[in-house]
């Protein structure tokens, strides 16, 4: 009677429904996420760091940030500035000038490759030629106000007519320089845009009992200079910005280090400035401190 009754292991069989109940979600869930990634025409370059089987949740991630991640704003250090210039030795000239004064400077030479670097990447001042060999400046600044993008921008433009102006300004620019000028004013304009958008205006840059001093580099503790290095004192500077803001490994990368970095296979690099700024820190008695939070990235606590 009972000859043909297969005996079933009650523990196995509970793991198998729940192993195909997990793989159904898991399933699903996957081509919710493909449809979404689908539907935009540009996916940001992401490099894989946790594994072919994250891959789709880093991607969703990277493209829409939960609330826990810190979103780049107008007007924010560190400033990443985008050149965007037809002309090779004029850009060329601007690009080495800016890094002379620590800024991360990257560059485009015509439209289109403005254009996919404004899709793709934030930065915190632009500096826009209007004539370009593929198009104008004033589509990328119609384009960026499209995509709800917050970047300074300043026209450097050798068109120094009246209605050129006002439609650059009346557009979304915030300063319009006209050719030839002189590298130290334009400088000094990047430095008055960024400074009337963060801060109030404030020169010194203030948390807690730290003080940083960006034009001149410097960072004090209870009135006591810090000695960091490059590295140090722009992760500092970034982060000083950001209190209580929860900042991923990649978008700490790009901004300190420049938008091609996204490309590497992994981040510890970061670990060891971010340990070296930590102790540094600690030791000088800041109340201060850069918080590692697990699979996603730092913040900094004010205590």
């Amino acid at each position: 009677m009972y000859g043909n009754r297969q005996t079933v292991c009650l523990p196995c069989y509970i793991c198998t429904l729940l192993l195909n109940c997990a793989v159904k979600q898991l399933k699903e869930r996957s081509i919710y996420l493909i449809k979404i990634l689908l539907s935009h025409t540009r996916v940001r370059s992401f490099r894989l760091n946790f594994g072919l089987f994250f891959y789709p949740f880093q991607f969703f991630f990277q493209k829409y940030p939960l609330s826990l991640y810190h979103v780049r704003k107008k007007g924010e250090d560190f400033m990443k500035i985008l050149i965007v210039e037809d002309e090779p030795s004029l850009r060329e000239l601007i690009q080495r000038s800016l890094e002379k004064e620590r800024y991360v400077v990257e560059a485009a030479g015509d439209f289109n490759s403005a254009l996919r670097k404004i899709e793709d990447y934030d930065y915190d001042c632009i500096l826009l030629d209007i004539m370009l060999p593929d198009g104008s400046g004033l589509d990328l600044l119609e384009r960026l106000k499209a995509l709800h993008k917050r970047e300074n921008v300043i026209i450097i433009s050798a068109k120094d007519s009246l209605e050129d102006k006002v439609l650059g300004l009346e557009l979304g620019a915030d300063d319009y320089l006209p050719k030839p000028f002189h590298l130290a004013e334009l400088n000094a304009r990047i430095k008055s845009v960024i400074r009337r958008n963060q801060h109030d205006g404030e020169i010194d840059i203030r948390q807690g009992n730290v003080r940083i001093e960006p034009d001149k580099y410097r960072v004090f503790v209870n009135n006591q200079e810090l000695e960091l290095n490059r590295k140090e004192y722009d992760i500092l500077l970034y982060f000083i910005n950001r209190p209580g803001h929860l900042v991923n490994k990649n978008t700490l990368a790009e901004s300190v280090w420049g938008d091609h970095i996204d490309q590497v296979d992994n981040f510890d690099f970061i670990y060891a400035q971010i340990k070296n700024l930590r102790k540094k820190l600690k030791d000088a008695g800041a109340d201060l401190e850069i918080k590692a939070v697990y699979g996603f990235g730092y913040k900094m606590i004010v205590e």
